[in-house]
């Protein structure tokens, strides 16, 4: 019986060690809700800030496998804070942003500044995951 528990415990540790760490940074409650109970169905670590200045914070301390940034949030935006990811890291982290914006010229200045994807809201969940399955691979 205790082989049983101890061998459990071992694979639980080791989905533990292989499971995705995503930063969802984002000020909107109903979009923070949707997100991390659709991701953490498919077996990702899901890490909330709420606000551009925390979601930098925590990027530094958690050290995310992958950052979903909204562009439009209090404190700073989401510009800010890619910009900031990308001039202090030495390792770029993987940033999908999502933005209620239509203008092409924010998804350029995005992607001038290395985003990994850029996600216009309302979009079908499944874009998203397919998103973060696909940069996490």
């Amino acid at each position: 019986m205790a082989k049983k528990a101890n061998a459990e415990a071992e694979t639980k540790e080791t989905q533990g060690a292989d499971q995705k760490r995503v930063l969802l940074v984002d000020d909107d409650p109903e979009i923070v809700d949707a997100l991390r109970y659709a991701l953490e169905a498919k077996g990702f670590e899901i890490l909330i800030a709420r606000d551009g200045n925390q979601g930098l914070a925590m990027a530094e301390r958690e050290d995310p496998d992958l950052v979903i940034l909204d562009m439009m949030m209090p404190k700073r935006s989401g510009f800010l804070v890619l910009e900031k990811l990308r001039r202090t890291r030495d390792v770029p982290i993987r940033v999908v942003m999502i933005t209620a914006n239509e203008g092409s010229r924010h998804k350029a200045y995005a992607e001038m500044l290395g985003v990994d994807d850029y996600i216009r809201k309302p979009f079908p969940m499944d874009r998203l995951i397919e998103s973060v399955q696909r940069l996490l691979a």
